[in-house]
């Protein structure tokens, strides 16, 4: 049932509830199981230093409880030419900040203190340009490392074939530890994304490169998957690493209609992110999010919108979808159905700042 105003559910609001306790004993097996394959894979986790429990911004790292009310998954730039064409001579960047930096001001005065960048490198990743964006906006930002191998691999770059996941792992874990070429900006989460199901050669490589990513940096794994059998294999594969599911975030989650494969994952313990949500979706947020509540896993919901989107090669950058919908007119929607205030903490606060905090996965 429900909750009234007053509140989240009774075992919401009980810290020794099953729901904590259930994640509690998850979150000690990924360390026991990250552990043990540190010590058996000749320094492959222990050789880099440990994450600090803090989240990387484009500003540099700071506590998870400044994070805020935060936005798992929008887009400030986006150029889709492909990874064997992209290039950062290809757009104004004066003219981008121009145009994105009064959506981002009005996000801020709506409430958010903190936006999750989905841009993946070779599809228009933008470190610096995003720092501009923090300093002028006064929001958080986070960008990502990681490849994206999804629209049929098209922003796959030709070295990522001849590499091996090791050797994939290695430039994203030195984008970690050194930043992001030229900028030195670090980032705060794995993007990769996958085709559906069974997993392509390359999609199934870019999840392996993935886990030995996390466990070196404690990064979550935030992986574009639109199918559900595809969500379910990435976890395996992830688990055979001894990577815990809850180091994975199943992104666009919302896109898979069998909400059985939902139940799937989430009993594995992943977190499940409904984003895209608009003026004409948002019914169906609603009621995946009450469905949530109902079986009591609301605390492995990640919400967002995936707006934003000034496209490179169009004039003016397109039609730029702004980002201040969901606290303006889906939140108030959410309350009129029955969740709660804390239910909307949980979804905008504390989630995301458990989902970002680096998990310790060794010693260092």
């Amino acid at each position: 049932m429900l909750s009234s105003d007053s509140g989240s559910s009774g075992r919401d609001a009980s810290p020794r509830s099953e729901v904590e306790r259930r994640f509690a004993m998850k979150r000690r097996s990924f360390l026991k199981l990250a552990v043990g394959l540190g010590a058996a894979t000749t320094g492959l986790v222990a050789s880099v230093p440990r994450a600090s429990g803090q989240v990387n911004t484009v500003l540099g790292p700071i506590d998870p409880r400044r994070l805020g009310h935060a936005l798992m998954h929008e887009h400030v730039m986006v150029d889709f030419i492909g990874a064997d064409r992209i290039a950062p001579g290809r757009y104004d960047a004066e003219e981008v900040f121009r145009t994105a930096l009064p959506y981002l001001t009005e996000l801020k005065a709506a409430g958010c203190e903190t936006l999750v960048e989905g841009t993946p490198a070779y599809l228009g990743r933008d470190p610096g340009l995003l720092r501009r964006f923090s300093e002028s906006s006064g929001l958080h930002i986070i960008t990502n490392t990681g490849l994206y191998g999804a629209a049929e691999d098209k922003y796959v770059p030709r070295f990522a074939y001849a590499e091996t996941a090791q050797q994939l792992s290695a430039r994203w874990v030195h984008e970690f530890r050194d930043g992001i070429p030229p900028t030195g900006i670090r980032p705060g989460f794995i993007k990769i994304g996958v085709d559906n199901g069974p997993l392509s050669r390359i999609d199934g490589k870019l999840v392996d490169a993935a886990a030995l990513t996390h466990l070196k940096s404690g990064m979550i794994i935030a992986s574009h998957t639109t199918d559900g059998a595809a969500a379910m294999a990435e976890i395996e594969r992830l688990q055979r690493y001894g990577v815990n599911p809850l180091a994975f975030i199943w992104v666009h989650a919302q896109t898979e209609k069998d909400t059985h494969f939902h139940d799937r994952a989430a009993e594995a313990g992943a977190w499940l992110e409904f984003d895209g949500i608009s003026p004409d979706s948002m019914q169906q947020h609603i009621e995946l999010i009450r469905r949530m509540k109902t079986a009591e896993r609301l605390r492995q919901v990640l919400i967002s919108q995936d707006a934003g989107w000034y496209h490179v090669g169009e004039s003016g950058g397109g039609t730029f979808r702004p980002y201040a919908f969901l606290f303006a007119q889906f939140l108030p929607a959410l309350r009129r159905a029955g969740i709660s205030k804390a239910d909307i903490q949980t979804l905008l606060v504390d989630n995301p700042q458990r989902a970002l905090t680096p998990v310790s996965a060794g010693s260092a």
